[in-house]
């Protein structure tokens, strides 16, 4: 068996949102109503933010989601591994590794120059993959400022 990944579809809303809500628990931010309401739009084929099943034997293994940007910086299309997760009962079997994979391979189909992504500072883990998968730490600050509340 192998891991494979597929667009997500309104009929997949209720076991995407389950996933997210687990990985949002897991990375210590869980989500909030607007962050529910987001997966649910994302279901639905927002095109920003295409939302991808990964799939383990025909069965739900995992999710991620690519956002779409532009950046001069960054030559013109950029994207951000918005969120990644695969089950915890199928980590440590390489799988991981096939998951980003798929997601770099999604982010070439739609043009992303650059592909950026962001990990939590407990999780070394993650960050050993992403590392040796071709991921830099920029060695910036991420900053945040929620602007609107709709």
């Amino acid at each position: 068996m192998s891991l494979t990944t597929r667009r997500a579809t309104p009929d997949d809303t209720e076991t995407f949102l389950q996933m997210c809500r687990d990985f949002h628990i897991e990375d210590g931010s869980p989500l909030d109503a607007a962050g529910e309401a987001t997966i649910t739009h994302v279901c639905q084929g927002e095109p920003l933010a295409p939302a991808y099943m990964l799939e383990f034997g025909g069965e739900p293994a995992g999710f991620f989601v690519l956002t779409l940007g532009y950046s001069v910086e960054n030559g013109g299309i950029d994207g951000f591994i918005d969120d990644i997760y695969l089950l915890p009962r199928l980590r440590g079997q390489g799988l991981g590794r096939k998951a980003v994979q798929l997601a770099i391979d999604a982010a070439l189909e739609l043009g992303i120059r650059v592909l950026l992504l962001e990990v939590e500072e407990h999780n070394e883990r993650a960050y050993g993959l992403y590392s040796k998968m071709g991921f830099y730490d920029t060695k910036r600050r991420l900053l945040r400022q929620v602007i609107s509340c709709n």
